[in-house]
């Protein structure tokens, strides 16, 4: 027994240090990916943008180097009244924000069953004016149409999906890779999201290119610069939905249809692109209006553990709204944030979400993220931001305005000022749980050092020490000294 005791000690110290050479090999690939080599950094409009028959799709070229940085690309989505994004599912975990609008997010989580269905109960309530006669003679068409197998095929027949979700202005949504999403603007306005896609994201087995499968349509590219500047006719775009790979005949066995239905799934006779006008009535199964109602129900539905961590799981959330802030000034504006702890799907997407409101001359608090790299999408007015690299230098300084993006990559110091119309942002960044450290107010790192510290780091006396680290009372969201409260009342609140 002794004489094996040196053999498996040394067996599990070779798996031991397999294991960690394959871990740190894995880092060292995911950072020459992600290389921050920056000189620059700077505020961009989108490149590329494909428009559709009820809406548009632009996304920021993902190839220039602060988006390599922080290994994201990002799209702007915009669905017009009674448009259906088509079913698609990407490659890469997403998080994406509802701008503007409302509608309906059908997502489709791999073997979870279908929550939503119909009943031939509800069926005949719902058409109660129609009077019990013609229920029955309904019901006999029924009976006669699928004959003795009648009920099974009736009950076969009714509508039953996975769970749609409201969504509207403010929503954080969690997206993971390969799960099949869709959907529809049910408003009186366009509904806009902003999508992030990690896509040095763990998730992404691929390459470092953002794809999105289409289980529909005609898609076209929707990152590539080139044909984004041309119109559909001229591209010459061979894009199709992946059912269009399929041998006809083949496909047409493994889903136990008929050809033309087959050919329909493959887009042979369709033109449209990746957003679509709704023809008709557009109804699906829909979760009762009452709250009091939906608890009832889902004391009746029968539950699972794999379903509560899985099927269940909370996939969006609202930031938007001013009772949401995290942070709150009167003088200066709001901060809320989302992270893993608040939506735990989010450890697994390992992404995380920021938003901003602040009034006219407001000063979010000069900090750095100490684990992640962050995205910045301006939702309205503009704001004066610097970021400094650790040489000191300021690789951007400009103002920044509504519909423009810019990259704080890791450990970057920045600092932005609110112009005279207010600023709000949407931020993402890529990691779950992501921490900022700040450089002035109650919580700094200036505050947190003792008083000789600052007096012989900057040549200061000790009063000028005590003044530097106590002259700003609040947390991150500071209001200028040069500006008066009655100039934030120019820009109310959302």
């Amino acid at each position: 027994m002794a004489k094996h005791l040196p053999l498996a000690l040394s067996l599990c110290l070779l798996v031991l240090l397999h294991g960690c050479l394959a871990i740190r090999q894995q880092s060292q690939s995911r950072q020459q990916q992600n290389e921050c080599q920056l000189n620059q950094l700077q505020a961009r409009e989108p490149d590329n943008r494909i428009e559709t028959e009820a809406g548009s799709i632009e996304s920021w070229d993902y190839n220039l180097d602060d988006l390599q940085c922080a290994g994201v690309a990002v799209q702007r989505i915009t669905i017009e009244r009674n448009g259906l994004h088509l079913p698609s599912y990407a490659n890469t975990p997403r998080l994406a924000y509802v701008v503007h609008g409302r509608g309906h997010l059908g997502m489709v989580f791999p073997g979870c069953p279908e929550t939503f269905e119909e009943s031939e109960q509800s069926d005949e309530g719902e058409q109660g004016q129609q009077g019990q006669q013609g229920r029955q003679q309904q019901h006999g068409r029924r009976q006669g149409q699928f004959g003795q197998q009648g009920q099974q095929k009736s009950f076969e027949q009714l509508d039953r999906h996975q769970r749609v979700r409201r969504i509207k202005q403010g929503d954080v949504i969690a997206l993971p890779a390969g799960v099949t999403t869709w959907s529809h603007n049910d408003g009186d306005q366009s509904l806009v999201f902003i999508t992030l896609l990690d896509i040095s994201n763990d998730h992404n087995q691929l390459d470092q290119n953002p794809r999105r499968f289409y289980l529909a349509g005609n898609p076209q590219d929707e990152f590539n610069q080139q044909q984004g500047q041309k119109g559909r006719g001229q591209q010459g775009n061979n894009n199709s939905n992946i059912f269009a790979g399929f041998d006809t005949q083949l496909l047409a066995d493994a889903l136990n249809i008929d050809q033309q239905t087959a050919q329909q799934l493959q887009g042979q006779n369709d033109d449209r692109p990746q957003i679509v006008r709704v023809q008709g009535r557009f109804d699906f199964v829909q979760p009762p209006k009452s709250q009091r109602e939906e608890r009832q129900l889902q004391g009746q539905q029968g539950q699972n553990g794999i379903e509560d961590v899985f099927c269940h799981m909370k996939i969006k959330e609202n930031i938007g709204k001013p009772s949401t802030a995290d942070v709150y000034s009167p003088q200066a504006g709001r901060i809320s944030t989302l992270n893993s702890l608040s939506m735990p799907i989010l450890r697994h997407l390992r992404l995380s979400a920021e938003s901003g409101f602040f009034y006219n001359n407001a000063i979010y608090s000069p900090h750095w993220n100490l684990n992640a790299h962050e995205v910045y999408y301006v939702i309205r007015g503009s704001a004066r931001v610097q970021v400094v690299n650790d040489n000191g230098e300021a690789m951007l300084d400009e103002e920044v305005h509504q519909g423009q993006l810019f990259i704080v990559p890791q450990n970057h110091a920045v600092l932005q000022k609110a112009m005279n119309n207010g600023y709000e942002y949407i931020a993402f960044k890529t990691e779950d749980n992501a921490m900022i450290n700040t450089l002035a107010g109650r919580t700094s790192v200036l505050r947190a050092l003792p008083d000789m510290v600052l007096a012989n780091a900057y040549q200061m006396d000790r009063e000028q020490a005590r003044n530097l680290k106590y002259n700003r009372q609040e947390t991150v969201t500071f209001s200028s000294s040069r500006s008066s409260q009655s100039q934030r009342s120019l820009w109310a609140l959302a």
